[in-house]
């Protein structure tokens, strides 16, 4: 039996499938393009900031306004990143999942061309709002890729078509860091031209995007249309034979129907979702608050700071370890599970930030350390994307049905971006505060994050929505049940409260409402 299921998955993966899944990955390589591409020009803008206020004022900005206009311009992507996230869910409700990735290319387009046409403008300014735009754009970005490749992925294969998006991130985190060299795109002249750049993978996405399906999960459970959820699945899994999918997706519907619609707080107030959203959130907050996006952005003052004579190139070398140990992570994520994964990557950047901390630390008495430090960066990077980078995207999907599923990601997108504006502002200020030591504060996180999910995450790997869904329910019910079950109970005469009766000898119990 075990080698008639291993071979099922194979025959799903279609060349089309991989087609549609690429297509909506570009939106990831968006959003880590645009992650990635503020660090290298820092200067070249700052100077740009400087030559704007002398051309307007006669004077140019002090040292703490240049940095604050730098600060805002760099956070500005985040906020933007927290209206995109929240977004989502009303946006897929109202428009699918595919038009949804149509529709946010408007914004890719409007956002890189305010940001390339700045310089010639001579408005900084639109250099911020081109900045917020692109932030919205991929903040939809981060919640539409991984719900549609979730749901047009088959179960067995899902978690690793899941890591693509942590992959699409990387790469264009990568792509940025090289294309910012300064003989490349990094000079004073080319700077625009290297922001704008992101309109042409919006504009790659547009013209594939119509050659895919809508998500066939939309297409039967929210708009009823059976037959063209069924030719969706055809095309996608390239066999006629799709009924087990078709009955899942009934089965997932019935229950939705009976439900009332879910909505926001309704997540929280529930028992049946309380539980999951919760793990979503902090598993979001793992990855951000983990350090990482301190080390993305400020990597080149980092490695200068370690001594190193080239920071540029070691930063691009902590992007190529980052998009290998994603490669690495796809490969694993089926076979060791989400919930391992994500342990080893939490474990592992407790103990690098450790050693990042005492590298950098005593790196001015002995200058060798600075190669500690390289490999602590390193380390940190490559552990991330074993688990903390690609788990908790593609997680929040798997955790919910398809009715709470919208709301959930974009609750789990908006705790996201805003521990991402949180550390992108805060970290400079801690740095200055705390030096060295700053990752220390990472170190307590991590440890904190660890135990949570060795104590709180259920493992997904090879089960249905529906399953995972049920399990939640069927936990919540326990913990509804359990305390009034436990005062019900009696012990048999003679022993004295030393064992309780068996399960069938119990006190019959009347179900009592649930006060959320």
């Amino acid at each position: 039996m075990e080698r008639v299921e291993d071979e099922k998955p194979k025959k799903k993966v279609t060349l089309y499938l991989l087609y549609c899944v690429a297509t909506a990955v570009i939106g990831s390589i968006q959003f880590g393009y645009n992650t990635g591409v503020i660090n290298a020009p820092e200067q070249k803008l700052r100077r740009f900031f400087q030559n704007v206020s002398m051309e307007r004022s006669g004077e140019p900005f002090s040292t703490g306004a240049n940095t604050m206009v730098w600060s805002f311009a760099v956070a500005i992507f985040s906020v933007g990143g927290m209206i995109g996230s929240f977004s989502v869910g009303a946006m897929v409700n109202k428009f699918g999942r595919r038009k949804s990735m149509l529709l946010a290319n408007i914004l890719a387009f409007l956002g890189g061309g305010l940001m390339g046409l700045s310089a010639l403008a001579q408005s900084y300014e639109m250099v911020i709002i081109g900045r917020l735009i692109i932030g919205v754009f991929c903040g939809l970005s981060t919640g539409l890729t991984p719900m549609y490749v979730g749901e047009i992925s088959p179960t067995a294969v899902r978690g690793a078509f899941g890591t693509l998006h942590q992959l699409g991130v990387v790469i264009g985190i990568l792509v940025a860091q090289i294309l910012g060299l300064e003989f490349l795109l990094g000079s004073d002249a080319l700077w625009p031209l290297l922001l704008a750049l992101t309109i042409l993978p919006a504009l790659m996405q547009s013209i594939m995007l119509p050659f895919c399906p809508e998500s066939p999960r939309y297409l039967l459970i929210v708009l009823n249309e059976e037959e063209e959820a069924r030719k969706a699945l055809v095309r996608l899994r390239d066999s006629e034979d799709v009924s087990d999918d078709i009955q899942e997706m009934k089965e997932e519907g019935m229950r939705m129907a009976m439900e009332k619609k879910v909505t926001i707080l309704e997540l929280f107030r529930s028992p049946n979702y309380r539980q999951p959203i919760i793990i979503a959130i902090v598993l979001q907050l793992s990855q951000q608050l983990s350090g990482i996006n301190a080390v993305f952005y400020y990597s080149t003052g980092i490695f200068d700071k370690a001594g190193v004579t080239q920071p540029i190139y070691a930063t691009i070398g902590a992007g190529v370890v980052n998009t290998v140990f994603t490669v690495v992570s796809l490969f694993l994520v089926e076979r060791a599970g989400r919930r391992t994964l994500h342990l080893i990557g939490l474990a592992g950047m407790a103990v690098c930030a450790l050693i990042m901390t005492i590298s950098l630390s005593l790196v001015t008495t002995n200058q060798s350390l600075s190669y500690l430090a390289i490999v602590a960066v390193f380390g940190f990077v490559a552990s991330f994307e074993m688990g903390p980078g690609p788990i908790p995207w593609f997680i929040v999907a798997e955790l919910f049905s398809q009715g709470p599923r919208p709301a959930a990601i974009a609750i789990a997108g908006f705790s996201n971006w805003t521990a991402n504006f949180l550390v992108g502002l805060s970290f400079k200020k801690l740095e200055e505060l705390c030096g060295p030591y700053v990752f220390i504060i990472f170190t307590v996180l991590l440890i904190i994050f660890f135990i949570f999910t060795y104590l709180r995450v259920p493992e997904t790997r090879g089960r249905t929505f529906d399953d995972i869904a049920q399990g939640f329910a069927a936990d919540a019910r326990k913990s509804v049940e359990s305390p009034v079950s436990e005062v019900m109970t009696v012990s048999p005469p003679g022993n004295n409260g030393a064992a309780p009766l068996s399960p069938t000898e119990k006190v019959p119990m009347v179900d009592l409402p649930h006060i959320p």
